[in-house]
This record gives structure tokens, sequence and C-alpha cells, in this order.
């Protein structure tokens, strides 16, 4: 699912307008972003949340050539499910 198909599937759950809809999701993906980005940890009970995360630096290796390089460290954005989330993914049907 893309985030067209979202957009799609909560204006027929939530009976509201696409437009409406549109304006939510996108604010909804801009304030967690803002958030984690800042810092700070995004936790919604039951679905799961959204960290920054530190990277150590690493060797890697070019896959072109095979020559060794330092890779830097870094920040990552992680997202952990929730229990119900999980339950329901693993929930057998």
């Amino acid at each position: 699912m893309n985030k067209g198909e979202l957009i799609d599937a909560i204006t027929k759950k939530a009976n509201l307008t696409k437009k409406d809809v549109e304006l939510i999701v996108g604010a909804t993906f801009d304030v967690i972003v803002d958030a984690v980005a800042e810092g700070n940890k995004v936790t919604l009970v039951g679905f799961g949340s959204f960290e920054p995360r530190a990277r150590a630096a690493r060797e890697g290796r070019n896959p072109k050539t095979r020559e060794k390089m330092l890779i830097p460290a870094t920040v990552v954005p992680v997202f952990s499910a929730g229990k119900q989330f999980k339950e329901a993914v693993a929930k057998p049907e």
C-alpha cells in the first residue's frame, strides 16, 4: 500500500473527504518526521514508536572495487511495532 492507497482507505473508513484526509495524513507524517529529526521519540500506543538511533562509524567495502572504506557515524530513524500491531500481524487467519 502506498500513500495514495492509504488515503483512499482512510477516506472510505472514516467517511471524510479525500482532501481532508490528504491534509491530515500529510500533517501527521510531517509532525512525526520533525519530532524524530529533533531527537524526540514519538509513541503511538498500540501502533508503535518512531525514534532516532545513533549508528556508529564502521568499515565497509566499495562493492565495485572491493576497496575498504570508512562509513561515517550517522543517526537513522527507527520504527518499533507496538504489542497490538505485532499481535494483529502474527494472528493466523
